[in-house]
């Protein structure tokens, strides 16, 4: 699957992957500044944005597309950035193609399977009427009825297209269905990823645990790891210009 793209810059490739119910331009302010120094590439990934709608989220496939996309854009091999979903994502890519990343950062996710926090979300969401004349203002009354955090909802409100019929940009019937393997993680059955690798917690978030060093390590054994202050697990968002700061020493780093 080819993925829809947002480019700026010049220099080496500098792939943004999001997260669950994200797209790739919530990497804006992030991605300009990083523009300054790499040519910046934020992927919607499928079933999110502008990308095209399909059966299978799990992290495989996922991975594929990015490649495909990536290797369509001659932009391989490249430095790969992602967040949550789009970390699981981009630690998939390293492990099953690690000829086409340079290095990895990874932002407030392990390889590891979390709880079901996000179903109440989909649920809520599936089930909001979206009659004919529907306003934002409308929408988020209604979902405030099950998501009680402004800020989560205007994030997931990003994804509904208003106008004389509402619908939902993103493919969220296949999202929904592919929740148990965002939310899982299996291991591949390849070699540990050489190159370097960062992975950030946000100061505020619990996603990243002292007893995931373990099993982080065992599949990228050059990892290293930083907590940004002031950042909840929506990190690059919470303190964008530190997330930044983070990146850059870390790309600027000559590998080993």
């Amino acid at each position: 699957m080819i993925l829809h793209a947002i480019e700026i810059g010049a220099g080496p490739s500098l792939v943004l992957l999001h997260g669950l119910f994200g797209r790739g331009a919530n990497f804006g302010a992030v991605g300009k500044q990083l523009a300054a120094t790499h040519r910046v590439i934020a992927l919607d990934l499928r079933n999110h944005g502008q990308s095209p709608h399909g059966p299978g989220m799990d992290y495989p496939a996922m991975a594929h597309d990015v490649v495909e996309t990536l290797r369509e854009r001659d932009a391989l091999p490249c430095s790969l950035v992602g967040h949550s979903m789009g970390g699981k994502v981009a630690m998939s890519v390293a492990l099953e193609a690690p000829d086409t990343v340079t290095r990895l950062m990874v932002a407030d996710i392990a390889p590891v399977a979390y709880p079901p926090a996000f179903r109440a979300y989909a649920a809520a969401m599936s089930a909001m009427d979206l009659r004919p004349g529907l306003t934002r203002a409308g929408a988020d009354r209604e979902l405030a009825e099950s998501v009680a955090d402004a800020a989560i909802r205007a994030f997931l409100l990003q994804n509904l297209a208003f106008g004389a019929q509402p619908a939902w940009r993103i493919g969220l019937a296949e999202i929904t269905a592919g929740l148990p393997d965002i939310e899982g993680w299996r291991d591949p059955d390849t070699a540990p990823f050489p190159g370097p690798a960062l992975f950030v917690a946000g100061a505020r978030s619990d996603y990243i645990r002292s007893e995931h060093r373990a099993p982080i390590r065992a599949l990228f054994p050059r990892a290293r790891f930083v907590t940004l202050k002031d950042a909840g697990h929506w990190l690059h968002a919470d303190n964008p210009d530190g997330f930044v700061a983070l990146a850059a020493s870390f790309l600027e780093t000559t590998p080993a």
